[in-house]
């Protein structure tokens, strides 16, 4: 299956090199180009590509704003952020809008193309770990934002299981399946069953996101657990 991506960055040469990169992959297909948010918005609810690589400083509407727009529109929708450093309020921004993951804009072409293919297959890029990592640091933006919308969370949260609930603030610690079956005193198997109907409940695309929403309703704290 051919992976379709939309290339959103206001810079022509960056767009240009990662076209380039891209282009050398079977399975990797460039649909469009984008030079600043609004247009990403535009082309991404026309072509529904399979991953929009998403520069989160643009002009017009940043890559935060269009990411956030575009996921609602579609939630199935699979971005990539593109950021300068890997733990700053713009990678923070990225995630809490939805975004599956990012990657640095010096990212070495085999790791763009893997990061691609990760993202495309439903998974997230960035560890839980690093995930927690840019909460703690940044968490003190969450109690300002989006107060509205964390009732609503909390009352899906209420839809969890005791059991499941105590998986997703495990898996707000960053820990992995295994980590997290020795930690519970369970097989791999009912962790990997436990967190994919915690994603399913929770409307949720990957681990990344489960580990913001239990940042945002209160589930965990900054700085507790491992």
């Amino acid at each position: 299956m051919t992976i379709r991506v939309l290339l959103a960055d206001d810079q022509e040469l960056l767009r240009f090199g990662f076209r380039m990169i891209l282009s050398k992959e079977e399975d990797i297909e460039v649909v469009g180009e984008a030079q600043d948010g609004e247009k990403a918005i535009e082309l991404a609810t026309r072509l529904h590509p399979d991953v929009v690589l998403m520069d989160i400083r643009m002009p017009v509407i940043d890559g935060i704003a269009a990411t956030r727009r575009i996921v609602a529109t579609d939630p199935a929708a699979r971005i990539l952020a593109i950021t300068t450093f890997d733990l700053d309020e713009y990678a923070f921004g990225a995630l809490r809008a939805g975004a599956s993951g990012f990657v640095l804009k010096d990212v070495r072409p085999s790791e763009l193309v893997t990061a691609i293919r990760i993202v495309a297959s439903g998974d997230a890029v960035v560890s839980p770990r690093i995930t927690r990592r840019l909460l703690d640091e940044y968490a003190h933006l969450l109690l300002s934002a989006n107060e509205g919308e964390n009732g609503t969370r909390l009352a899906l949260l209420l839809s969890l299981t005791d059991r499941e609930r105590e998986v997703l603030a495990v898996v707000a610690e960053g820990l992995s399946n295994a980590e997290i079956a020795t930690r519970l005193f369970v097989s791999e198997a009912t962790v990997k069953s436990h967190v994919g109907r915690i994603l399913s409940k929770l409307g949720l695309r990957d681990r990344v996101q489960a580990v913001v929403l239990a940042y945002e309703v209160g589930l965990v704290r900054p700085g507790s657990g491992s």
